[in-house]
């Protein structure tokens, strides 16, 4: 009889626990799109990130960079090109050298910006891009660097650009090397916005990632507080962080050397200690030195990642960036669902982990990637410096794509 009360009691917590654990598999399909191909000389596209414009078609802005394959992360200026069709048609992707490019400190050295990224800001009614500063000396990059997260705002009447401008900083030597490259933002309803960042000391070599909290009215954009200063004691630290919102919190995606790592909070400021990304197995996840972005659903939240693992050895020395894959995340336990993981853009030689993802409509959420012509020799797997839009087509509308 003790005993079949104790069954009674704890058989349906049990099952609620299980139920929990496992999330509702989230429908959707991916068609995938080529925006365009081909090197230019020894530079093929980079970092192509976009930002879409509310409307009853929405107007999508893809920014991206020429990268100099030869040389280590040396970028020129920002370029755009829009489609107003969902990607049937794209207008040319033109440089914006006068407001988003380089600027000449002295004969040899020069200030440009890179890890540049879109996103609208529905309270101000504009496109706001954000990134951060960037040195080169007789064009290569300046190991030892100071950093500025910049910002920047899109004018859709003469597809340009405002001149890029620092985000004033806290005067303080930990943000002597602060930017906000490659990251994912969260927009709240009162039009604050969650920027995260990452920063160190200049000379230092581990960095911290944070989430500022700024105010943008159209026309600025300012810092008023930032939260939890978020490191691990390995290689450099953690950095590009990615913020999104799902189900009443917070979550940060961090970069390290050797291990994606993981971070929740139920404020966006405050977050929890780190800890690396798994499978719902306990296996490691296998994503390391590279970026990681959410997708969200108002009834999932999903991770773009790339990984070791995924018989992808001929990626070992970009540091396996191909295939770039999607999966759910159970934001209960904090894991990535093994058996939701798909494949969003192929394997063809070239690394794939600068990227970005951006919410088009209710229907369409899409993540636009390069393909990075370097380490080796891609072509010889099928490369051809492509920049993609994988479509994530939704079967139930999102109706929280403009809510984060």
């Amino acid at each position: 009889m003790l005993f079949r009360s104790i069954r009674a009691v704890l058989f349906p917590l049990l099952a609620a626990s299980f139920a929990a654990a496992a999330p509702a598999p989230v429908p959707y399909r991916v068609q995938l799109d080529v925006v365009t191909e081909g090197m230019n000389g020894d530079k093929c596209w980079f970092h192509p990130r976009a930002g879409a414009i509310p409307g009853p078609q929405p107007k999508v802005v893809l920014t991206m960079q020429w990268w100099n394959t030869k040389r280590s992360d040396v970028f020129y200026a920002v370029a755009s090109g829009e489609t107003a069709d969902l990607g049937a048609t794209w207008t040319s992707f033109a440089e914006h050298e006068a407001t988003l490019g380089r600027h000449r400190v002295d004969a040899r050295r020069e200030e440009g910006i890179c890890d540049f990224t879109p996103k609208w800001h529905a309270d101000s009614g504009r496109l706001l891009g954000t990134g951060h500063t960037v040195f080169y000396e007789d064009d290569k990059l300046v190991a030892v660097r100071p950093r500025h997260t910049v910002w920047s705002v899109y004018e859709p009447a003469t597809k340009s650009w405002t001149p890029w401008a620092r985000l004033a900083m806290p005067i303080e030597p930990r943000f002597g090397n602060a930017g906000a490259g490659s990251t994912q933002r969260v927009d709240l309803e009162n039009g604050d916005i969650l920027l995260p960042i990452y920063a160190k000391e200049v000379s230092a070599k581990a960095y911290f990632s944070t989430v500022v909290r700024c105010r943008f009215d159209g026309r600025e954009l300012k810092y008023v507080e930032h939260g939890s200063e978020l490191t691990v004691p390995i290689d450099r630290g953690l950095y590009e962080p990615s913020l999104a919102r799902f189900g009443g919190a917070f979550f940060l995606t961090l970069r390290n050397d050797q291990a994606a790592y993981v971070a929740r909070s139920t404020d966006g400021l405050r977050f929890e200690a780190p800890r690396k990304w798994t499978f719902d197995d306990g296996t490691d996840l296998g994503s390391y030195n590279t970026q990681a972005h959410w997708v969200t659903h108002e009834d999932g939240l999903f991770l773009t990642y790339t990984r070791r693992g995924a018989n992808n050895d001929n990626m070992a020395k970009a540091r396996h960036r191909a295939p770039l894959f999607i999966a759910q995340v159970d934001t209960d336990r904090l894991v990535v669902l093994r058996a939701t993981e798909r494949e969003l853009v192929p394997n063809k030689g070239a690394q794939l982990g600068n990227y970005a993802v951006v919410d088009v409509n209710e229907r369409e959420t899409w993540v636009t990637t390069s393909e990075g012509m370097a380490p080796g020799n891609p072509a010889q797997f099928g490369a051809n410096a492509r920049v993609y839009a994988a479509r994530i087509l939704w079967d139930k509308p999102n109706r929280a794509w403009n809510r984060h």
